[in-house]
Parts: structure tokens; sequence; C-alpha cells
């Protein structure tokens, strides 16, 4: 049987924006500038612009590599690429696991994100108090009927743009949702930036204190760069696989890589300029911690002048940032059912969109009618776990996967990987960093792997922390063990 003509990006800036759109995500506004208020401002970000050229960048392009050499997603891209009678392609569930558990619990926070943007519009916060924030945000938690309707929305919304296909539906509407991103975060930025008290901001965010670095404890901050770097790129689970998949040839993979992480970069660092000068100016702590999106930022728009429309412009963004990741993963699930079973693109996004919304409904109800269920003990969610399984396992595993299957001679080796990535105008991939690619970044990504179970468990007594380890490492060893076998027709 003939095999169907594989959908095309309709332009590389829709390939682009379409990528750092999957790779934008709410950590980047999440997480990012409370870990800058955690580990030193400046500091911290000059150790994570350094990871993102050393470790980030080089896995994007393996992953990039392996889908546009397949042409097809990460349910088939072993196969098509491994030697006969190898063992790569078990490794394949790391991504199509990875993407579904992915929006298990996802679709839930942009549920969130969308809901926080209609109260702004509506004007709940409007004329209120700090302990109303706090109310407020709990009284949404426990609400299982708005909760399940939120993220419902959010599953109806992407998968209504990807039934349309990858050009005139998840590359239309992720530039225009890129593109408004990208001009609210600089109307946003430039409001904070002219806020009276807001230059201790900027100092603080703009020049290092490596004092407080040391203070902080400097392997800490380290290892918190690392991490940041590596996970911002939503590298591992094939979710930047599949748009490698559907671009030509003209480009080097390179100057693509490096362009989808400038504009990550510049998302990461344009939050902070919208968060930490404006907290410095009303007085709240910046290193809030995960409360600071829902908590923090709501009871700064309470102090500011039309805060509820800067509060409404605030979520509008977070919602955009958030939805063109789920549109982006959804595509790569929606891609899976049509590589391996030949489906029709309206039937993939059909059933898919079905097992999705089931699948996150756990999650929805995590706060409220199964807040019982504690998986990794007591004061923890459905979220927590589904979280868990994905940052501290499958994106790590996942990646270590890409690498090694691009650098290994029983693999798809490396001289297939340099030919792929450098196919092409632009820059090319150095070819003196083959035992870097090859050793030391596997090393680093295991370094991050284990290193995320110890802080995870570490508080919890050493017997549960060496269990937890102990399934850490045979997770480890089963990507080893399929990546170190070698059938009859492997490679030299």
């Amino acid at each position: 049987m003939k095999e169907k003509q594989r959908e095309q990006f309709g332009s590389r800036l829709g390939f682009i924006l379409v990528s750092a759109g999957c790779a934008i995500g709410i950590g980047n506004v999440w997480k990012f500038p409370y870990l800058c208020g955690q580990y030193g401002g400046a500091a911290f970000i000059l150790m994570y612009l350094i990871f993102l050229m050393i470790l980030g960048i080089p896995v994007l392009i393996c992953e990039f590599s392996i889908g546009r050499a397949s042409r097809v997603s990460a349910a088939r891209a072993f196969e098509r690429l491994e030697p006969a009678n190898s063992r790569w392609h078990w490794l394949k569930w790391i991504s199509v696991i990875g993407c579904y558990m992915l929006m298990m619990y996802y679709t839930t926070v942009c549920g969130w994100m969308m809901q926080y943007c209609f109260l702004h519009v509506k004007g709940d916060f409007a004329h209120k108090d700090t302990a109303f924030v706090t109310k407020r945000f709990g009284q949404m938690l426990q609400d299982s009927n708005g909760m399940v309707f939120w993220t419902i929305l959010v599953c109806v919304l992407g998968f209504f743009v990807c039934f349309f296909g990858i050009e005139n539906g998840v590359e239309r509407v992720t530039k225009y949702m890129m593109l408004a991103l990208l001009s609210l975060m600089l109307v946003l930025a430039f409001h904070s930036l002219i806020l009276d008290g807001a230059a201790s901001g900027i100092k603080f965010y703009l020049v290092p204190d490596f004092e407080n670095m040391i203070k902080k404890g400097i392997g800490s901050v380290i290892f918190a760069a690392m991490s940041q770097a590596f996970f911002t790129l939503s590298i591992g689970i094939g979710a930047m696989l599949i748009f490698g998949s559907y671009i030509d040839k003209d480009r080097s993979l390179t100057g693509e890589a490096i362009m989808i992480t400038v504009l990550d970069t510049f998302v990461a660092l344009t939050a902070g300029f919208i968060i930490i000068p404006a907290c410095f100016a009303y007085g709240i702590e910046p290193d809030a911690g995960p409360s600071l999106i829902f908590l923090t930022i709501p009871n700064l728009f309470l102090k500011m002048h039309f805060g509820r429309l800067w509060g409404a412009m605030f979520f509008v963004f977070l919602t955009f940032a958030a939805m063109s990741t789920v549109v982006a993963v959804f595509e790569n699930i929606i891609a899976f059912s049509m590589d391996r079973f030949g489906f029709e693109r309206k039937k993939s996004v059909a059933i898919s969109a079905v097992l999705i919304i089931v699948l996150s409904i756990p999650c929805a109800l995590g706060y409220n009618a199964l807040s019982f269920v504690t998986p990794l003990g007591e004061g923890s969610t459905i979220l927590d776990f589904e979280d868990f399984v994905v940052s501290n396992n499958l994106l790590p595993l996942g990646s270590l996967a890409f690498v090694l299957f691009c650098t290994r001679k029983n693999g798809w080796g490396f001289d297939n990987f340099i030919d792929e990535a450098d196919k092409g105008d632009g820059i090319r991939f150095p070819k003196s960093l083959k035992n870097y690619v090859s050793y030391v970044i596997p090393v680093i990504i295991i370094g991050i792997y284990l290193k995320g179970y110890f802080d995870m468990f570490s508080q919890k007594g050493i017997l549960t922390l060496s269990l937890w380890l102990a399934f850490a490492l045979v997770l480890l060893v089963s990507v080893f063990y399929c990546s170190l076998y070698t059938g009859s027709d492997s490679k030299e």
C-alpha cells in the first residue's frame, strides 16, 4: 500500500513559532521567575543560559533530526531508523506514555489559567483584599464541576484546532497565538518596568549577585539552572520530534534549534521582567514558589491602577502560553495513531479527544472529589504524581534515549545524525562535539534524573528514598538494555 504524503508546514516561520509554542509553556512563566527569585536573580540566569547552550540545544537537535529523517512521529521513528533486530523501538513508549500523561494534568492547569482570565475580565478580584485572593483559589480547586468544565473546554478547543491539519489548523492558529503572546508580554513588561520602585527589581534581575548565590549554595544554583535549561524546551517525549517530521530539508537543524531556543528564552526572560520588577515595586517577595501565579500575582494586581485590565491581560498571555503547548502535544498524540494504525486525521482526532478528556478527569477531581488519593504521600495530589512521572522520569529518560540513539553505532549512529542535522543552509553541528554528545551529555542527564529522585524523596526517610532510587535505577537500566542490544544486522 502506497504511503500517504506527509503533511508539511506552510512556512519556516510556522515551524519555528509552533515548535517554540510547544517549548514555551507554563514553566517559562510559572517556574522561571520564582527560581530567579530563589537563586539570586541574574546569577541564576547566567548559569541557565550556559546550560541551554551546552545541554538543551544539542538534545533538541537530536530530537528534530530523528523526526525529519524518519518522517513519522515517535510512535514509529525508531522502527524507521534503527538497525534490523535491535530493540530501540521499545523506547517509543517513553514518548507515547509521556505525551498522554503530560496532557492528563497540563489540561487541568491550562484550565486554571483560562478560568483566572475569565475571573479577571469579570472583575471578581476588583477592590478585594489578600484574604479574598487566597480564598478564591481554594474555592476554584474545590469546585469539581468547574474544574471538569474548564479542563474539557481546553481539550475541545485544542483538538478543534488540530482537526484542520498541521498547516490550516496547528500552524495557522499557533502563529496568531504566539504573535499575540509576544505582543502582550512586551506591553506587560513595559508596564512593570515603569512602575515606581521597579528599579531595584531590575537590578536584582540583571546584575549577578554571586554572594547570594554562594549563600544559597553554588551546587544548588547550578543544578537548578541545569534542570530548568533541560526541561524548558519540552525535550524527551517526542513533542518536538513530530515537528521535525513536518519540515523540509532546506535549513540545517542546528540553526532552527537555536532560533527556537532564543524565542523560548526570550519568553522566560520577559516573564521575569513582568513579574520581578512589579514584585519589588509593591513589596512582594518574588521567590514565592508555585503559588506565585495564583496567589502572589493576583495580590500584586490588586495594588495596581487598572489592576483588573492588567490582570486580565496577564492571564490571557498565560492562557496562550499554555494552549500553544496543549495544541502542539495534541498534534503529537493524533500523529501516534495516524502513523501507527493508519487512521485518517478526523478519526484520530475523535479517538484521541475522547481518550484525553477521560484521562484528564482524575487530575481535575484531584483537589476535590478525589483529594483522598495521595500517591506520593500525605499532602500530594494526582497532579503531583502525574507531573513527577513526566518531569522526573519520562523527560530525562526519553532525552537519554534520543541522545544514545543518535550516537551509538548499534543505533542510528553519529554519522547519520550529523548528515541529517546538517542538511540545508545554515549553521552546522560541530563534529568535534561527538565525544561530548556521546558521553558527557548522557552523564549530565543521568545526574539530573537521579538528583530529581533524591530531592523528591530525601525528606521522606532513608527507606522510602532507597526504594524509589531502586525504582529509578530499574528504569534507567531498562533504557540502557534497549540501547545495548545489537541485532545480527546492526551497523558496525
